[in-house]
């Protein structure tokens, strides 16, 4: 039989490395032709699902993974857990709008954007993330690579991208002016997740411009999303917990 060469010649991949085991179950079990057939090309499908999520997720380029399952709302006032729900089912994404999270470190902020990506991901969407400092020093170098237009429809073509820690890092002229030119071109081409110590009135810190930073806001803010998340670290709630938990008292008595 010609089963293998010829799957791998329709690129079904599934059929062409197990079909040895399928056929051999349908033979045990008496199985009818149409429920073969059908049982072998499910298989297939999940197979490429399950592919296209492993492709997406590492080109979304996540430094790690975090679930909104995960993520503990309880933390939150109700209208902070009301919106995160609401964002949950990625509407936003779809609508092309904005989502800024805003807030000290430690509450959450990239957990809820790396959560919501890999969601989308899950949902068959392209995503990228990468943080502000990384994407102007990716800028710069294409740009005295002369492949800023490259770039420029490379970071359109994503439905969501990802713009973590806004604010730690502040910029030179130039680079303020490739950012803007950069997220004011991918505003209208899809949805941005930014992440960022920083309420709005403080972006002037960053850009070095007031002009350029309100115009930036404008744009951002237009059709967004925005939710501070300000509160407590649940780094250091966590942190304290352990050290009740674990630390003991001189003794061998629990402190």
């Amino acid at each position: 039989m010609q089963i293998e060469e010829n799957a791998r010649n329709l690129f079904l991949t599934y059929i062409a490395a197990n079909h040895s085991l399928h056929i051999e179950e349908a033979r045990n079990t008496d199985m009818p032709y149409d429920e073969f057939l059908d049982a072998i090309l499910m298989q297939e499908v999940e197979s490429r699902k399950a592919n296209r999520l492993k492709k997406r997720i590492s080109v979304a380029h996540f430094p790690y993974r975090k679930y909104l399952v995960d993520l503990d709302r309880s933390l939150y006032d109700k209208q902070t857990a009301r919106l995160i729900s609401t964002l949950s089912s990625l509407e936003f994404v779809r609508d092309k709008e904005n989502l800024i999270l805003i807030g000290n470190p430690g509450v959450g902020k990239s957990h809820l954007a790396i959560a919501l990506g890999i969601e989308a991901c899950m949902q068959d969407m392209r995503v990228l993330f990468t943080s502000v400092p990384n994407l102007v020093i990716e800028l710069r170098e294409a740009m005295s690579l002369n492949q800023i237009s490259a770039f420029r429809k490379k970071f359109e073509k994503f439905d969501l991208v990802i713009l973590d820690e806004l604010g730690y890092v502040s910029f030179d002229k130039d680079g303020n002016e490739i950012l803007f030119n950069l997220l004011s071109a991918r505003n209208d081409a899809g949805s941005i997740i930014i992440t960022t110590n920083l309420v709005f009135e403080r972006w002037a810190e960053v850009f070095k411009d007031p002009v350029l930073t309100g115009a930036l806001v404008d744009r951002l803010a237009h059709r967004s999303y925005v939710l501070d998340m300000s509160g407590d670290s649940y780094r250091i709630k966590e942190t304290m917990a352990w050290l009740e938990k674990n630390i003991m008292e001189p003794g061998g008595k629990e402190a």
